[in-house]
């Protein structure tokens, strides 16, 4: 354990704090923002979904190699640096003129962000002794829970009274202080390090970039074969992988963390579930400024009651799991959201918004025990040297599934109004359809815990 001194002890937390603000803000503060984007680079508002996919598939791809570059080269070193790159792909993404020079700052963006708040947790886990480490993570991660309140809000001021260039921009202090905070209180930690496992790496890589790409290139008509021939490619380097792994000591993540019942379970259903789920808060502001033409401030302020419930429902999530089970809980949960996603669909008149609140605080109250549950259950029985591999590979899961999310939902609502012609209304509360009987569905996955499963892990 690191020496640290008082200084160090007491304001160390407020650097994990800083940068797990700056990265959820700036994956909140964008939702409401597409449209007018949309509008100043030439682009359908409905086509803007690799602005955000590409950022959480850039974490995904590299979350997994921080803690290793940490290791190798100190966590000062990786820390200031994960934050300048950060903030040269905010930079960039400010100047973008097109649709694909933003993707490619996403992507910079993104590279920033992987390395930033898995590295800036490390530092914590590291510096604290354990009887002092759960206090101190829950200060840290209070930004986790008001980024999610502020961004849609703030996105949607921005872009009606300034810029959406000053939504990128604004990273750019906050990086200055997170800086200038890490210089001052981030120690050089260095660990023994084995060989990276660059080949699993690769592989890994490329294939969640193929389904990706397979689901985008799938909805597109006239590129349907590229889509099936990028999903072929995508199942055929995760049977490389799978091989690759067998036959090496220690592979970027170990199979035998699949012979856990519990993890095996958590995070396919983590996945399955987070599909539907991740797609709402990209679709819900397109629906709300295309279709029933609200501002974007106002678009920003029905969004914040996903916060509002999220951040209330905290204090009885363990109290709930206590009384009724993980597998009660994650069953009937999922029902609900699948259920009040189909609700969504049924809103047809820019007048009914006093609707949208009840329904939105009861949908962030059901996502936040959802996630709470789902990522508890699948960590819970891992140990050792599990327990790193498994919280980096939960960590990846659930950044792919926001990309395929979006990336499904928008393949499946720009599939409804190219293919099958229908009017952007009745495509939008098809889409909520789809996505709310599939996330139904894959609650029924749960089935397979046991009801003592997770008992104790409250």
């Amino acid at each position: 354990m690191v020496t640290l001194t008082p200084t160090q002890d007491k304001y160390l937390p407020y650097v994990l704090a800083v940068a797990l603000f700056m990265q959820i803000l700036d994956a909140t503060i964008l939702n409401t923002s597409l449209p007018q984007m949309a509008q100043a680079l030439g682009e359908s508002p409905l086509k803007m979904q690799w602005a955000v996919i590409s950022y959480a598939l850039t974490l995904a791809i590299f979350i997994p190699i921080s803690g290793f570059l940490a290791d190798k080269y100190g966590t000062r070193r990786v820390f200031l640096s994960a934050i300048i790159i950060f903030c040269i792909g905010s930079l960039l993404c400010a100047a973008s003129p097109t649709l694909d020079f933003l993707i490619g700052s996403r992507i910079v963006q993104g590279i920033g962000g992987a390395m930033m708040t898995p590295v800036a947790r490390l530092i914590l886990v590291k510096s604290y002794p354990r009887n002092k480490l759960l206090t101190v993570m829950n200060f840290a991660v209070i930004p986790a829970l008001v980024a999610p309140l502020v961004g849609p809000v703030l996105g949607g001021y921005i872009v009606q009274y300034a810029s959406w260039h000053w939504i990128f921009l604004i990273n750019i202090p906050m990086g200055i202080v997170g800086f200038i905070m890490g210089k001052k209180l981030v120690p050089a930690l260095f660990e023994d390090t084995k060989r990276l496992d660059w080949t699993g790496f690769l592989l890994f890589a490329a294939a969640a970039c193929g389904f990706t790409l397979a689901v985008e290139f799938g909805s597109q008509a006239g590129r349907e074969l590229y889509g099936l021939f990028c999903g072929l490619g995508a199942g055929l380097l995760i049977g490389a992988y799978i091989w690759h792994a067998k036959k090496r000591d220690a592979p970027l993540f170990p199979l035998s963390l699949f012979d856990i019942r519990t993890f095996r379970i958590g995070i396919t259903g983590n996945l399955f579930t987070r599909l539907g789920i991740s797609a709402v808060p990209f679709l819900l502001p397109l629906l709300l400024q295309v279709v029933f033409e609200y501002s974007p401030s106002q678009a920003g302020w029905l969004l914040a009651p996903i916060a509002v419930g999220a951040i209330g429902i905290k204090p009885w999530v363990s109290k709930i799991i206590q009384r009724y089970s993980y597998r009660t809980v994650l069953v009937y949960n999922t029902f609900f959201m699948g259920s009040l996603i189909i609700v969504l669909a049924q809103f047809n008149d820019a007048s009914q918004w006093l609707w949208f609140i009840p329904i939105l605080t009861v949908m962030g109250a059901c996502n936040s025990m959802q996630f709470s549950a789902m990522n508890t259950i699948t960590i819970g029985d891992l140990h050792g040297t599990q327990t790193s591999s498994g919280n980096s590979l939960m960590a990846v899961n659930q950044q792919l599934a926001i990309s395929f999310g979006i990336a499904f939902g928008a393949a499946v609502l720009n599939l409804l109004r190219d293919r099958f012609e229908l009017d952007t209304l009745a495509a939008f509360q098809t889409t909520y359809w789809i996505l709310g009987i599939l996330t139904i569905l894959s609650g029924l996955y749960f089935l397979r815990l046991k009801p003592e499963d997770g008992r104790g892990l409250y």
